[in-house]
């Protein structure tokens, strides 16, 4: 007797002490139990996925026979073939619509990760004497392609179905690995076009592609059925396991699997185990698909060494998909996590806007202490310096007063007695002359001092700066300086203070041959004053070619700042405040960083720009 035929009668003999049972049951309790008896002869459906690697219909071909095998062999069950591709088994199983799924050993261990699958039995192939190692990839090129090697595959376009098809794209990654190429980083583009098979290689013989990765037995399949011609191709890194009917280029992993999800009972997976293994090899459902019927599980340690390979060659996932699984398996508390995430930070962002408020706020306090600080300093010093000036100009007036009278009396004097002496007349006009200029200083400074109106009257600037350099010509001479004064353009008069531009010049001139002294070695010292008449304004460049400057130029026209020991840092305040009168503007640097259109004769020292405006 055949052990499907015992199982067929032990089944029945069952059913028929379960009835019994029933029965009595109800006889005891005086309860009707129709209710159970319909459960118990109601039929039970099952969806089974089945990876569509040939397509749709070509899969419900080949396995809707070994369904229909399985609803023949576990009573009350039907059976239903369902072509998925690898994402859709994923999401059927998610969503329960599949009860079991047929697939390869990779796609079966990525699955199994996620989701609670028995794995029930392992097919063996039909075709290279029943072996259970069928799965592998396969490199297919042109017959005249130039592509003879795997290195001749780098930066080659490459089309595969699926990046989670072992045999396929991972098994041929793994050949790659183990040959020492950065395999992700190997093809110069893959393309990744789905089920079913055929129409990777119908791009390689198109031209649209240099390579394809094709499971093991594709091509010699389409070469049977007539869809290809064996002299149109070849294969890359070509090996015929013995034993074996096709050409592979990458190793050999475990066939198919069947697997049952947790919602199945225990007893009806060990019903379908036990039909697995007792399918006739002769049966219609063992020929359509391609089988020598089932075995018990085999072991999947080289496709688990492939993963992890291939895990080690792509490294550890960037941090983000490591966030985006967790957040996928749990999303209350990632949901959660992630507004906490942001509240905190909102909170962080504004802690810190209003600490920077704050630090602001005090940074500024500080800054106008300092230079309220430093304004009541000057201030101080300003007002002493007033007592003191407006004393020394009162008492200056008397003595500068009786010179010009005595010059101007000892003038009329020569005059009526009608001595002709024309030197001592001369140094008698000279000495008047200078101590008008000396009284008229004296009132310019008092006027300073009281913030008084400086009278403004037409001027010719060439002879205000020619006077500067007059009065200090003994000085210039005494320390070898060659001054010089060059006018540019068609001069013009300017309305303004004689006096005090007259003593912003002087001091401007006195300050280059102070610095000009200082030069310690035996350069020629220099000192010119170039005049630009333009048509609304008028550019005077004091230049000199001492050290240049010894600090910054906004700190020396403050006052009191000065770079001399025995200086009160009142002349470029004095110069600024003659300016600032005439409504223009006075500018030093040094010559090296002097950006203007102007060439000046020389790189070293120093140049002080003066520009008023002619209105």
């Amino acid at each position: 007797m055949k052990k499907h035929e015992l199982l067929q009668r032990v089944s029945l003999f069952s059913t028929l002490g379960y009835w019994l049972l029933l029965c009595l049951s109800g006889l005891a309790l005086y309860h009707p139990s129709v209710s159970i008896a319909d459960e118990a002869l109601k039929e039970h459906q099952f969806r089974v996925g089945v990876l569509a690697n040939h397509g749709v219909l070509k899969a419900k071909q080949r396995w809707q026979p070994m369904m229909d095998y399985l609803s023949e062999q576990v009573p009350n069950s039907h059976f239903e073939v369902v072509p998925v591709d690898f994402n859709g088994m994923r999401s059927q199983l998610l969503s329960n619509d599949l009860q079991f799924i047929v697939t390869n050993p990779g796609q079966y261990l990525h699955l199994s990760n996620h989701f609670p699958l028995s794995w029930l039995a392992t097919m063996k192939s039909r075709k290279h004497q029943g072996s259970t190692f069928t799965i592998g990839a396969t490199i297919i090129v042109r017959a005249d392609s130039p592509i003879r090697t795997l290195q001749d595959l780098r930066g080659r376009n490459v089309v595969a179905s699926d990046p989670q098809a072992l045999g396929g794209y991972q098994a041929a990654m793994g050949l790659l690995y183990k040959m020492g190429f950065l395999s992700e980083e190997f093809f110069g583009q893959v393309r990744f076009l789905g089920f079913p098979l055929e129409p990777l290689v119908y791009q390689v013989r198109d031209g649209n592609a240099d390579a394809a990765i094709v499971p093991f037995c594709t091509l010699e399949e389409m070469i049977e059925t007539g869809l290809v011609n064996q002299a149109d191709y070849r294969i890359i890194h070509p090996n015929t396991p013995a034993g074996y009917d096709c050409e592979v280029s990458t190793q050999l992993y475990p066939n198919w699997s069947f697997a049952a999800a947790d919602t199945v009972p225990p007893q009806l997976t060990m019903a379908i185990t036990r039909a697995l293994f007792d399918l006739p090899v002769d049966h219609v459902a063992a020929i359509t698909a391609d089988t020598l019927g089932w075995t018990a599980p085999i072991s999947q340690l080289k496709v688990i060494e492939l993963f992890k390979e291939l895990q080690l060659q792509r490294g550890s996932p960037p941090l983000y998909q490591t966030v985006h699984k967790w957040m996928a398996k749990n999303k209350e508390w990632g949901i959660a996590l992630l507004l906490i995430f942001i509240i905190s930070t909102i909170y962080h962002l504004w802690l810190e806007y209003k600490f920077r408020q704050k630090s602001e706020f005090l940074l500024n306090t500080e800054r106008q202490l300092k230079d309220k600080a430093l304004q009541l300093e000057r201030l101080q010093s300003a007002a002493i310096l007033g007592e003191i000036g407006a004393g020394l100009a009162h008492e200056l007036n008397q003595p500068i007063a009786a010179i010009t009278q005595y010059s101007e009396g000892a003038m009329l004097q020569l005059e009526r007695l009608g001595q002709d002496n024309p030197e001592l007349y001369d140094v008698l006009g000279k000495i008047n002359v200078q101590s008008i200029r000396a009284g008229a200083v004296v009132h310019r400074i008092r006027g300073l001092l009281k913030r008084r109106q400086a009278k403004a009257e037409p001027l010719n600037i060439v002879l205000v700066v020619k006077e500067a350099l007059a009065l200090l010509r003994r000085e210039l001479d005494r320390a070898q300086i060659h001054a010089h004064v060059n006018v540019h353009g068609e001069p013009f008069e300017l309305m303004g203070d004689s006096v005090g531009l007259s003593q912003m010049w002087v001091n401007l001139i006195k300050n280059s041959l102070d610095a000009l002294e200082l030069c310690s070695d035996h350069r020629m010292r220099k000192l010119w004053i170039e005049i630009y008449y333009q048509p609304h304004k008028i550019k005077v460049l004091v230049i000199d070619n001492g050290e240049g400057l010894q600090g910054q130029a906004s700190e020396l026209m403050a006052s009191f700042a000065s770079t001399k020991d025995e200086g009160l840092g009142l002349g470029l305040a004095i110069c600024k405040d003659v300016v600032t009168r005439h409504h223009g503007s006075i500018q030093i640097e040094n010559c090296q960083d002097c950006s203007r259109e102007v060439t000046l004769p020389w790189q070293q020292g120093c140049v002080v720009t003066v520009v008023l405006p002619k209105g």
